[in-house]
C-alpha cells in the first residue's frame, strides 16, 4: 500500500480519538462548564450529526479544490476547533466547536476515502480502506484510553490540546504524502462525473443497499460499544479499571478485523458476508447470554470487535465499489453510512436500558440489527458482492 495511505491514517487516528474520547470526559466537562451531564452528552450527538451532514456537504465543496489542499484545510480546521474548545469557558461555544470539528472530520474522511481509491489498483479498494480505518481502530485501542487517562490526570482541556497537537504530524503527512497533481477541479474530471451525475448514483439499488447494510452493522457495533461500561461493572461485577481493559480488547479485535477483511473484501467479499454475518449474530446472542461471566465477556468482546469491523469494513468497501461512478462523492456516501449507524445504534440501544433486559438491552439490539442486515443480505449475496470481474452496476 502507498505511504500516502498510512500518512492519511495518522489523521484518521487523531480524528477517531476525538470522536470517541468524550465518552470518558462528559462528567468533567459538565462540572467544569456548569451544565448537566445530559446536556454535556449533547456534544457527542452534535459531533455525530455534523459527521452525517458534513460528509456529502464537505465532499461537494471540496470538488473545487485539489485533493491535497482539501485534506490540509480539513486537518487545520479540525485542529483549530480543538484549540478553541480547549480555551473556551462557554458550553455553547464548545458545542459549536464540536460541530465544526465534525464537519472537518467528515470532509477529510470523505475526500480521503475517495482519494484512497485512486491511489491503488481498481481491485484493491478494500485493502486501501483497511489502511485508513486502521487509524480509527488504533484510536479505540490507544487514543481513547490515553485521552481518558490524560483527562483524569490533568483535565479534559489537556485532551483537546493533545488532539490539536496530533494534527500537526497529520498535516505534515498530507503535504509530504499526497502529490500536488492528485485531484483536480470538476472541470478536469472525466465526463459524466459532474456533481449532479454523482448524486444521481444514489438512485442505484446496489449502492443504496450496501449503504443500508453498512449502516445496520455499524449501528449494531456502536449500540453495544457505547454501553459496555455498565455491562462490565454491573452485569459482570468487575471493577471500573476493567472497563478500559474491555475497551482495549474491543479495539484490538477491531484492528484485527479490519486488517483481515482488507485482504478478503476485494476478492472474496461474499465469503466475509456469508460467514462473518452469521458468526457476528451468534456472538451477540452469546454475549447477551454469558455477559455475567467475566472470562466469557472478555473473549466475546474481542471476538465481536473482530467480526464487527471485518464485516462492517467489507460492506463500506462495497459502497466504494458501487459508487465507482461518483469518484469525488463516493467517499462521502461511505462516511455517511458509517456515521448514520454510529449515531442511530446508541439511540435505539438507550431506549432499552429501562426495560426488562436492563444493561443487556443494547446487546440484544445489536443482535436484532444484525439479524435485519442478514435477512436482507444473504438472499442478495451475488447482487451485493459480485464475483471478481463481474460488472458492478
Amino acid at each position: 500500500m502507498p505511504l500516502a495511505l498510512h500518512l492519511l491514517a495518522v489523521a484518521v487516528f487523531a480524528m477517531g480519538t476525538s470522536e470517541f474520547m468524550l465518552a470518558g470526559l462528559v462528567p468533567d466537562i459538565a462540572a467544569s462548564l456548569d451544565v448537566s451531564v445530559g446536556a454535556a452528552g449533547l456534544l457527542t450527538s452534535a459531533f455525530a450529526l455534523g459527521m452525517i451532514v458534513g460528509a456529502p456537504l464537505m465532499a461537494a465543496l471540496a470538488r473545487w479544490w485539489p485533493v491535497r489542499a482539501s485534506l490540509l484545510c480539513f486537518v487545520l480546521v479540525f485542529a483549530a476547533a480543538h484549540v478553541a474548545g480547549a480555551l473556551t469557558t462557554s458550553f455553547a461555544v464548545l458545542l459549536i466547536t464540536r460541530v465544526i470539528a465534525a464537519l472537518a472530520n467528515a470532509g477529510f474522511l470523505a475526500v480521503a476515502l475517495s482519494t484512497a481509491a485512486t491511489l491503488v489498483a481498481a481491485d484493491q479498494k478494500g485493502r486501501a480502506l483497511a489502511v485508513l480505518l486502521s487509524g480509527t481502530t488504533v484510536a479505540t485501542v490507544a487514543g481513547v484510553p490515553g485521552g481518558a487517562i490524560l483527562g483524569t490526570v490533568l483535565s479534559w482541556r489537556a485532551t483537546f490540546w493533545a488532539i490539536a497537537l496530533l494534527c500537526l504530524p497529520a498535516a505534515f503527512g498530507v503535504i509530504k504524502g499526497i502529490p500536488a497533481r492528485v485531484g483536480k477541479a470538476p472541470r478536469d474530471t472525466p465526463a459524466g462525473s459532474s456533481l449532479r451525475s454523482e448524486i444521481a448514483q444514489l438512485a442505484m439499488p446496489r449502492l443504496v443497499l450496501v449503504m443500508l447494510l453498512g449502516a445496520l452493522v455499524n449501528a449494531a457495533t456502536f449500540a453495544t460499544f457505547t454501553f459496555l461500561a455498565p455491562i462490565v461493572t454491573d452485569t459482570a461485577g468487575m471493577g471500573e479499571l476493567w472497563v478500559s481493559v474491555v475497551l482495549v480488547l474491543f479495539g484490538v479485535g477491531s484492528f484485527l478485523g479490519v486488517t483481515l477483511a482488507g485482504r478478503l473484501s476485494d476478492q472474496r467479499p461474499g465469503i466475509v458476508i456469508a460467514v462473518g454475518g452469521p458468526l457476528l449474530l451468534l456472538g451477540w446472542v452469546a454475549l447477551a447470554t454469558l455477559a455475567a461471566q467475566p472470562v466469557a465477556l472478555l473473549l466475546l468482546v474481542f471476538a465481536q470487535g473482530t467480526l464487527s469491523f471485518a464485516l462492517g469494513s467489507t460492506l463500506i468497501a462495497r459502497v466504494l465499489y458501487a459508487a465507482a461512478g461518483a469518484p469525488t462523492m463516493g467517499g462521502s456516501y461511505a462516511t455517511a453510512a458509517l456515521n448514520i449507524g454510529a449515531a442511530g445504534g446508541p439511540v435505539v440501544a438507550a431506549a432499552t436500558l429501562g426495560a426488562d433486559a436492563g444493561d443487556l438491552g443494547p446487546v440484544w439490539v445489536s443482535g436484532l440489527l444484525v439479524t435485519v442486515a442478514l435477512l436482507i443480505a444473504l438472499p442478495l449475496g451475488r447482487f451485493i458482492a459480485p464475483r471478481v470481474g463481474q460488472a458492478v452496476r
